[in-house]
């Protein structure tokens, strides 16, 4: 079994980027861009989303982990703007449908999305030897909250531009003991 310090940051970022667009272009028919302000290590705190620094923006997301060979979790950070516009794109929806069907709809849509994006991470981390499964989706929401990794953990963080939006791509690894 390999040791998880041998899954280099370069694997993580190139798989990571693969996936987010290849699901969102798949999708959404939007092609997302990594941008230069990403980063990965010991990071205590953070703001996912708000480079203005409002806390009141509300914020969907969506998280899956993976156990096996590779251990951690995956969480998607959309602004609740974005995540409606994704939904109403994702299931050819209007404004108004979106918002007489309610939240429940935005939650499958992003838990789907966050799914299928994971699930090509986790394959190509499966094809370079880290075989794992998935877990099943989550839904975070709020407006002003920060994710803290245990000390063990190693995090990676980067951040895509989607058509004039933010998806932010956190990734906890767990430490191998």
């Amino acid at each position: 079994m390999q040791a998880l310090q041998e899954i280099s940051e370069a694997l993580i970022r190139e798989n990571i980027n693969r996936a987010v667009a290849d699901v969102f272009k798949t999708m959404l028919q939007h092609s997302p861009t990594l941008k230069a302000d990403s980063f990965y290590g010991q990071i205590d705190s953070w703001p996912p989303l708000n480079p203005s620094k409002e806390p009141s923006t509300p914020q969907v997301v969506g998280t899956v982990g993976f156990i096996g060979e590779a251990n951690g979790l995956i969480y998607l950070y959309f602004d609740q703007p974005f995540a409606h516009l994704c939904t109403c794109q994702m299931l050819g929806m209007t404004t108004t449908e979106l918002e007489e069907a309610g939240e429940e709809v935005v939650n499958d849509a992003i838990g789907e999305l966050t799914n299928m994006t994971v699930g090509v991470f986790k394959n190509g981390i499966s094809d370079a030897g880290y075989t794992c499964k998935l877990t099943i989706p989550s839904i975070l929401r709020g407006s002003s909250f920060c994710v803290e990794p245990i000390s063990s953990a190693n995090r990676f963080i980067y951040s895509f531009e989607c058509g004039g939006h933010r998806i932010v791509a956190d990734i906890l690894l767990k430490a191998s003991d």
